[in-house]
């Protein structure tokens, strides 16, 4: 074996960790060396049918085995501080899917370790690589949407069921009042409003119509909605819903600019739809992807197959691509510590403005959490 491979491990292996073993397998700069599960039976299924060697059902004695330069956090929301913490504290680099931390404190714990390591963290918004988000990025990075100043985001993903079988989420999605999982709405937009960020926020609710598989209230209201206020004025709306009996509608987005509008289409009919004054100076939309020859970014225009068939829309692979070059390269990743506390914090700051009767809140800036 390649003494310079990075040696992966997986946590959540079985889980959501296990949808990145393709990607990092493809990847010649990397190898899994080892798989990380409490559920030990398909975990030894698993490493039994990729040739792993070494699983771990402790992530703790996982990350001290020293077969790892790397880990993926594939686990519930509740345990991606910590591990990523434990981590980043034996520089070990680390990708951790969102949200980045559950509290303002163990955000700020994560931060810490991410200044004092020397390992690369980076937090996986896969949406941000989903091919539409990523031609909006390019048209605005060209200036093609002039001045922008508004943007939607919403993820409208019903998890009722969902929530009995995965208890975690029913304590942390719905069992807090906040719009909890707000990164794959906010993510995109945060990358086209680069560099700007989200300084302040209002959270409104819906109320409660729903209750659960043993006739309790949700904590969290049916559908929430959270009005960024950003640092250049503009404003950012991102609605998140995992109650109300609806069709989901998890890829949402909208974007405005003094030059250009964006509307995404809603999954049933239609199409992503454009106007930007650079190809008509009469506002009327056309399809996006008549854009996509000239503008599209290149990986995306001969994507390997490994990527077409990756979830979110190959942001499941992308992400990884990413995160292994900047290991490699000793580059920033394209979502570090900083950029993904831009994503979580203001879901966290949501809570104290839905109890404070949707009050305006300010967003702790994490560029401002130095080490002592």
């Amino acid at each position: 074996m390649n003494d310079n491979l990075i040696r992966f491990g997986i946590i959540g292996a079985v889980t959501r960790g296990g949808n990145y073993l393709e990607s990092i397998k493809g990847n010649p700069a990397s190898t899994i060396t080892a798989l990380c599960d409490i559920a030990e039976e398909e975990l030894h299924q698993r490493a039994n049918e990729l040739g792993i060697k070494d699983t771990f059902t402790d992530s703790e004695v996982m990350i001290n085995s020293g077969l790892c330069d790397a880990v993926v956090i594939g686990t519930p929301m509740q345990y991606h501080a910590p591990q990523a913490i434990m981590a980043l504290n034996n520089n070990i680099h680390v990708l951790s899917e969102v949200t980045a931390g559950i509290s303002l404190q163990e955000c700020k714990d994560l931060v810490m370790a991410a200044r004092r390591s020397n390992a690369t963290y980076m937090m996986a918004e896969n949406y941000t690589y989903m091919k539409p988000n990523v031609l909006i990025k390019e048209l605005v990075q060209r200036g093609l949407f002039g001045t922008l100043y508004y943007a939607e985001g919403a993820y409208i993903h019903e998890l009722k069921k969902l929530n009995e079988t995965t208890k975690w989420r029913r304590h942390w999605q719905t069992g807090i009042n906040a719009c909890t999982y707000p990164t794959h709405s906010l993510g995109p937009v945060l990358q086209w409003f680069a560099p700007e960020r989200v300084i302040s926020v209002c959270a409104v609710g819906t109320g409660h119509h729903y209750r659960d598989a043993l006739n309790n209230e949700y904590e969290m209201e049916d559908s929430v909605t959270l009005m960024c206020r950003m640092s250049n004025g503009g404003l950012a709306q991102i609605r998140v819903d995992m109650l109300s009996d609806r069709p989901h509608n998890m890829t949402h987005y909208a974007l405005q600019g003094t030059d250009g509008s964006y509307e995404s289409a809603d999954k049933f009919k239609g199409v992503n739809k454009i106007w930007l004054r650079s190809r008509s100076e009469v506002p009327v939309w056309e399809n996006l992807e008549d854009l996509e020859n000239e503008f599209l970014p290149q990986p995306w225009k001969n994507p390997p197959e490994e990527a077409v068939k990756s979830g979110h829309g190959g942001g499941d692979y992308w992400e990884v691509q990413d995160f292994i070059s900047a290991i490699y390269n000793s580059s920033d990743p394209p979502i570090g510590i900083d950029h993904a506390m831009d994503m979580t914090l203001p879901g966290l700051v949501s809570k104290q403005s839905l109890s404070e009767g949707s009050a305006w809140i300010d967003v702790p800036d994490s560029r401002d959490w130095k080490l002592p």
